[in-house]
Order: C-alpha cells, then structure tokens, then sequence
C-alpha cells in the first residue's frame, strides 16, 4: 500500500523537518496550481517523471516555469536514449502517486530505490520549496536542505543538476 500523506507528515516530523501544508482543491497542472501564488510562499514547481530506452527511471524536479529541452535532457543526464514519460500505472507502482500528484515526496514509496531524482540547480536556489505531499488537494512547503534529508532518508541521493534553461546540442 502506497503510503499517506498522514505518513508522510510522520516521516517528517521524525526527522525534525519543518514543514507547512495548505488545502486546496484537486490541482492537476502547473496552470491551476498559480491560484496558489501568494498565499504559499517558496519557489513553486512541476515534476517529470521519466523512463528511458532501457526503462531506468528518472524524476525531474524544477520550478513550474522551467524550461526544459526533453529532446537533449538524456544526455545531460548521461541516460539511456531519449526519454519518454513514465506511464500512469507505471508512476503508481513505483512513486505511489496518480498522475497530478507526482512529487518528489513519492520517494517514500520507492522503496526499491528505482527513481534517480534530479533537482534542478535554479530550483534549488530558493530557501522554501513547494511540492504536493502524495495528494493534489494539498501544498506541502519545506526547505531546499530539509528536501535533501528527507531524500536520503529514503534511500534516494538526489542528483543536483542545471537542467533548465540548457540548450540542446544538435543530434
């Protein structure tokens, strides 16, 4: 069973990581979720989850309004081919989370360690982060140092890379 984000909150309070929540009603794109602006401070965000030709799995993390060259990003990130975008059943079994809700939280559920995370280095200049905790009817804010706790703490060394705003090389 996936966990909660109940669960969630736990994990965090047990590894003394500050954190806020907001409600809201079901946020299923970057579009929606700017209703958010100004009653949720930090840096706002969207989340890819990626399979390349060889089905290793890869989370990208930048701010919503990142650009970011899909065609050229398995390169960056020395991958297997191009990647493609991982299924709904796929991003179930593996993050425990529907499509929507994907979050860099999802590694909770990643017990296998199948998910590589990469953070995009311009999100990760904001002090406050914000990411949906396992559900899109919430907005969970926590700081960019507690967001690497709690990723080692389950087993997922996040990768911190410049992948916005990189041009592609031509194929």
């Amino acid at each position: 069973m996936p966990k909660t984000p109940a669960d969630l909150f736990a994990a965090l309070d047990s590894l003394a990581i500050t954190h806020t929540t907001v409600k809201h009603p079901p946020l299923f794109t970057v579009e929606e979720a700017r209703s958010l602006r100004g009653s949720v401070p930090g840096g706002h965000t969207k989340n890819l989850f990626l399979r390349d030709k060889k089905s290793s799995l890869y989370l990208v993390v930048a701010l919503e309004d990142a650009l970011i060259d899909l065609k050229g990003l398995h390169r960056l990130l020395v991958a297997t081919g191009r990647f493609s975008f991982g299924s709904a059943d796929l991003l179930r079994e593996v993050w425990g989370v529907a499509p929507g809700s994907v979050t860099p939280f999802g590694a909770i559920n990643d017990t296998e360690g199948r998910v590589t995370v990469v953070l995009d280095a311009a999100m990760m200049e904001h002090e406050l982060l914000n990411y949906h905790p396992l559900d899109n009817t919430m907005t969970t804010t926590i700081g960019r140092a507690d967001l690497i706790k709690f990723l080692r703490s389950t087993g997922h060394e996040p990768r911190i890379e410049r992948v916005s705003g990189v041009a592609a090389e031509a194929e």
